[in-house]
């Protein structure tokens, strides 16, 4: 099997995580600065065989759009346009950061590594891949 790969886009930053083969288990994977993200990808999609990207979908509680919807929504077209043969799908992202403070918090992280952004980043992306692979079991 091949793995799923979720990301938490940002402006800035851009949390990943990943599925085991066997898609049992979300991993983190790494945080990258968004401006290095599709090089890191297409290096990614190379090595591991990948087969969905999921992508968070900033909303208000309204189900409205944020700031952030368009952004991640063009970042999906190239997306689309870059790995063809890899379906993308979005997922609700609300919360996820709120959820990476407090897992960070639980865990015991130190509070400098609970400042950097790129942890949360990281472990938000990895909440949302954990989170559709129990609906989707």
């Amino acid at each position: 099997m091949a793995r799923i790969l979720c990301i938490d886009y940002g402006a800035k930053r851009t949390g990943l995580a990943v599925t085991d083969p066997m898609q049992i288990i979300a991993s983190g994977l790494t945080a990258v600065d968004t401006k290095d993200l599709m090089p890191f990808l297409k290096k990614y999609v190379l090595q591991e065989t990948v087969e969905l990207i999921l992508i968070g979908d900033p909303r208000n509680l309204d189900d409205s759009a944020t700031h952030a919807t368009p952004l991640v929504h063009q970042f999906i077209k190239k997306l689309v346009k870059e790995f063809p043969g890899i379906p993308v799908e979005t997922v609700d992202e609300r919360y996820t950061s709120k959820m990476a403070k407090e897992a960070m918090l639980q865990m015991g992280m130190k509070k400098k590594e609970r400042q950097n952004k790129k942890n949360v980043d990281e472990i938000a992306a990895t909440i949302m891949l954990q989170e559709y692979l129990v609906q989707h079991q």
